[in-house]
């Protein structure tokens, strides 16, 4: 089966890796010429996105935001405008609701099957194939595309009609990046009050307050180690499309919001580059901390 692939960043990459181990033949496109040769070292073949629209069975695209999804699948110069009808579509890019919606009635004028299908998990888990996807499309499409997903993700949801998919991401985004701010509160009060952050750490995370975010980004604040597995600057888009979202629906999200201001701030310090458990220098900076060992 010929399977395009374009965006091979922190997550793409690894994906394509792991459907590439399936025994496909993949056909790899991305800006960047070094993470084309890694994967072309490994088996794949180099393509322009229009190549892999015209020959390519399904196609997936991980992109950094909507405004890049539009550029590369919509439009007339769009790879979907170039897919035959039947063929299949993916989108994994974290974008709004509304933008993955106007991709859905492109794809579905063309005959293509589509998704949107964002992920959670970050690069561990897009190295390890067990990233989890939320998806939003028909049934007929979900169908076509469960095997080819399975070998990059463990949990296949289905949630509902196009846009559905990108809904859930941003109430999950919601979820892991307040509670990274949570997180960092803690260690930062328990620092500057005279407690050992990582003994407090060791406490707490067998309790009600354990989590899979405080087990993945504590660590990473106490060592720190702020090589993005997620990067601030993509979470700080997410929450941006949270507030799009809400707005557009009457919702008020106060937590949100004042987070993304939090966001703003590390985004004036230069930390957009860093992993989203950055987010503790904020509040290191309130207080006159760093969270470390003692």
């Amino acid at each position: 089966m010929k399977i395009g692939f374009v965006g091979l960043g922190i997550m793409g990459r690894p994906m394509a890796l792991n459907l590439l181990r399936s025994g496909c033949e993949l056909y790899v496109n991305d800006l960047n010429e070094a993470a084309v040769k890694a994967l072309c070292d490994k088996g794949a073949i180099a393509a322009s996105q229009a190549e892999i629209a015209e020959s390519c069975e399904a196609v997936f695209t991980i992109l950094p935001n909507g405004s890049i999804v539009h550029q590369v699948l919509l439009g007339e110069n769009g790879m979907l405008a170039h897919m035959a009808p039947g063929t299949l579509a993916v989108d994994m890019s974290s974008v709004t609701p509304e933008e993955a919606k106007a991709c859905h009635r492109f794809a579905q004028e063309r005959g293509i099957h589509f998704l949107d299908a964002p992920v959670s998990g970050g690069e561990p888990k897009a190295i390890d194939g067990t990233l989890a996807f939320m998806i939003g499309g028909t049934q007929a499409a979900f169908d076509a595309a469960r095997p080819l997903l399975a070998y990059m993700g463990t949990s296949l949801t289905l949630v509902g009609e196009g846009g559905a998919g990108c809904v859930t991401k941003l109430a999950n985004q919601i979820i892991v990046n307040l509670t990274i701010a949570a997180v960092s509160e803690a260690l930062v009060l328990a620092t500057k009050a005279g407690a050992d952050p990582e003994k407090v750490y060791q406490a707490i995370r067998s309790g009600l307050a354990g989590s899979a975010v405080l087990d993945a980004k504590a660590p990473m604040m106490l060592a720190r180690n702020f090589q993005p597995g997620g990067k601030l600057s993509i979470n700080m888009k997410d929450i941006k499309n949270v507030l799009a979202t809400a707005h557009q629906a009457d919702v008020p999200l106060p937590l949100s919001a004042g987070l993304y201001e939090i966001m703003t701030s590390l985004k004036n310090m230069g930390c957009l580059d860093n992993d989203h458990s950055g987010i503790v220098k904020f509040y290191e900076r309130l207080a006159g901390v760093e969270v470390r060992p003692q």
